[in-house]
């Protein structure tokens, strides 16, 4: 019970990490305001190792329009905590012998990083675009709505063009739900 507790805490922990990273390099890629939240929240979880990290990169990716940064601020946060739960399950298996399994370890840490990343990735991509959907049915005048239509308006343009309207409701919302949920059945 302690393990799956301890598991669980830690992957909220990261999740939170990685997911500010990845939504403040979409906000930087969509031009949306950083100085209004949910902008001043991702500045304030990530800036420790975004800033370091923009004056170790390269002066063309640390100035190019993708946050480079950022995707790589997420992509740390994902590696540390592979290292961390990989840590801990040694411990928990008293490290007996661990060291011929070295090679197979890297490999599950590069493995559990990388399902990790996307993972997250995927459901903040499907946090904004629920959010995105309900505030247009119940308050589509607000500023929470026009920050979430220009997150969102990269991802649901191609489904758009596609995808046409019944009876004034539009279906583009849904079918990226749903092709997101699909992303994380594959994951699964």
């Amino acid at each position: 019970m302690l393990i799956r507790v301890l598991s669980f805490l830690l992957e909220s922990f990261f999740f939170v990490l990685i997911a500010a990273a990845l939504l403040r390099a979409w906000m930087n890629w969509t031009r949306v305001n950083m100085r209004a939240q949910p902008g001043i929240f991702v500045m304030a979880v990530t800036d420790w190792l975004v800033k370091p990290l923009r004056l170790v990169l390269p002066k063309a990716l640390a100035q190019s329009k993708i946050d480079w940064a950022s995707l790589l601020a997420a992509l740390v946060f994902a590696l540390a905590y592979g290292l961390i739960w990989l840590v801990l399950f040694t411990m928990l298996l008293g490290g007996l012998g661990l060291e011929a399994l070295a090679p197979a370890m890297f490999l599950s840490l590069l493995g559990l990083a990388f399902k990790l990343l996307l993972r997250v990735a995927l459901q903040t991509l499907m946090i904004l675009v629920i959010g995105f959907a309900i505030l247009s049915w119940v308050q589509p005048g607000s500023p929470a709505y026009a920050l979430l239509g220009r997150l969102t308006e990269p991802l649901l343009a191609p489904f758009r063009r596609v995808i046409p309207s019944v009876g004034g409701i539009d279906l583009s919302a849904i079918v990226l739900i749903i092709a997101l949920q699909i992303g994380l059945m594959f994951l699964a």
